[in-house]
């Protein structure tokens, strides 16, 4: 009986980590071309990416330094307007870069290795959501409890060979496939340009509950 007791024990051990498998945190940067402390900033995150499995990264460049330089050619309206929703929810004087943003709940300059590493440590602290993410065909699934409205996000950026910048994938599409209240539901998904990632996000730019990369160059 022991023996049986032990063999359930183990058993038990090795489902329980893909059963509680978490999203991974996703990491913000908010950048411009004509930002000189933005190269920095992609430097550190690139060895995030490069030494973090559990870490996700979006990079949205911005326009409102276009007049120190050069017009940035992979601006977005949506970038501007996502980071001033985070302005208002972390109480910040104004929008700024190199900004970063950890699963909507931690924020700190993204050219700062020490800082990146802190707000890493905060948001990993703050625990996974009680959400689940994902596809079933053409579709994306949810499951969970939502505490209050939530978005949606579909996402393309460039990765490998489609990314001929300094950035770690830059965004250069985002779509709301629309709000969610929490249960079931399944949502049909766009065709996807490049490389994609579904991101659940509570409404107002709230925390992040997943974050879900999509397969490479859906047809």
């Amino acid at each position: 009986m022991k023996r049986l007791f032990a063999f359930l024990a183990l058993s038990a051990a090795l489902i329980a980590p893909a059963a509680l498998a978490q999203s991974p945190v996703l990491v913000e940067l908010f950048a411009s071309h004509n930002c000189r402390a933005c190269p920095k900033a992609n430097k550190t995150l690139k060895q995030v990416d490069a030494e973090r499995s559990d870490v996700f990264i979006l990079t949205w460049s911005v326009d409102y330094w276009d007049y120190l330089g050069t017009k940035d050619p992979m601006a977005l309206v949506e970038s501007e307007d996502r980071q001033r929703g985070y302005v208002d929810r972390f109480r910040l004087r104004g929008p700024y870069t190199p900004q970063t943003v950890y699963n909507g709940v931690e924020q700190c300059a993204g050219n700062k290795p020490g800082n990146v590493k802190a707000a890493l440590e905060k948001a990993e602290a703050a625990g996974s959501s009680a959400v689940s993410v994902s596809l079933k065909g053409d579709k994306v699934a949810l499951d969970g409890k939502a505490r209050d409205l939530t978005d949606i996000w579909f996402i393309d950026y460039l990765d490998g060979e489609d990314n001929t910048t300094d950035m770690v994938h830059p965004v250069t599409r985002v779509e709301a496939l629309g709000p969610w209240l929490g249960g079931h539901t399944e949502l049909n998904l766009p065709e996807c340009q490049s490389h994609c990632v579904i991101v659940v996000q509570e409404a107002g730019f709230g925390p992040v509950l997943a974050t879900m990369p999509l397969p490479l160059k859906r047809p």
